[in-house]
């Protein structure tokens, strides 16, 4: 009676978790331990039909290369390229992936458990979602909520307001050409959700933080990147540049 009730609950548990999710997450010189708590909040998820994704991009840490060289998971594997930046270390990830959905996690930043479960029941209920995201907060060295505006988009048109880690089908992925390594200084991510975007797919934030980004206390990246003009003036000529059509569409609306 025991056994034939636990076959029930592992069949109707599975029926929940038909299609697979690949968690893809690139690492490049990444303390050991921030790493192991992003693998480990994925790990943690309770949608268990999940592959983990690391791509090391040409790390040179001895920290990091020792702890990747010695990790061991079998629902995580890891791919070793030469530094190619961030962008193509995620279409190496999503090129080697077996899932129908893409969830992006960055090496240093965590989730929630219920994200994957609850992302995947939106995107599976309705065909025309193709990003699913869901409210944030920071933690380390600033300890708040993230207040990102709600989407709309004239709002995405003047500036990012999805974070990296928003789950999207791959056949989404390959219909866009992935994300595109021309974004060399940043902005690979906002440049591939307009991408998405103008295949006519809708977007779905959960009203729930199950997302948290690490704050660093040292410059981050982002913020070098703000002081830099010329690197600014290039993203934004490269936005326009390659999303025209859909700034000229809703300029006229």
């Amino acid at each position: 009676m025991i056994k034939k009730l636990i076959n029930k609950i592992t069949v109707l548990f599975n029926k929940k978790c038909t299609e697979k999710v690949s968690v893809i997450v690139p690492v490049y010189n990444v303390l050991p331990c921030y790493i192991e708590e992003a693998l480990d909040s994925a790990l943690a998820s309770t949608y268990q039909n999940i592959e983990i994704i690391v791509v090391n991009d040409g790390s040179t840490s001895k920290e990091t290369l020792s702890f990747l060289k010695n990790y061991n998971n079998q629902k995580v594997k890891i791919i070793n390229q030469i530094n190619m930046g961030l962008a193509e270390a995620r279409n190496t990830g999503i090129k080697n992936a077996t899932g129908k959905y893409i969830l992006p996690l960055d090496a240093d930043d965590k989730i929630e458990p219920t994200y994957i479960e609850k992302a995947v029941k939106i995107i599976d209920s309705k065909k025309k979602i193709g990003i699913v995201y869901c409210e944030a907060d920071m933690f380390g060295a600033i300890n708040k909520k993230w207040e990102l505006p709600k989407f709309k988009m004239k709002k995405m048109l003047r500036s990012n307001c999805i974070f990296c880690t928003a789950l999207f089908r791959k056949t989404d992925w390959e219909r866009v050409g992935g994300y595109k390594k021309i974004m060399k200084y940043g902005w690979e991510d906002y440049e591939f959700w307009l991408s998405l975007l103008e295949l006519g797919v809708k977007v779905y934030r959960i009203p729930e933080i199950l997302f948290h980004y690490r704050q660093h206390e040292k410059t981050s990246m982002i913020s070098e990147l703000r002081r830099d003009n010329t690197k600014m003036e290039y993203l934004r000529k490269m936005i326009l540049t390659y999303h025209s059509d859909l700034y000229t569409k809703y300029k006229k609306s």
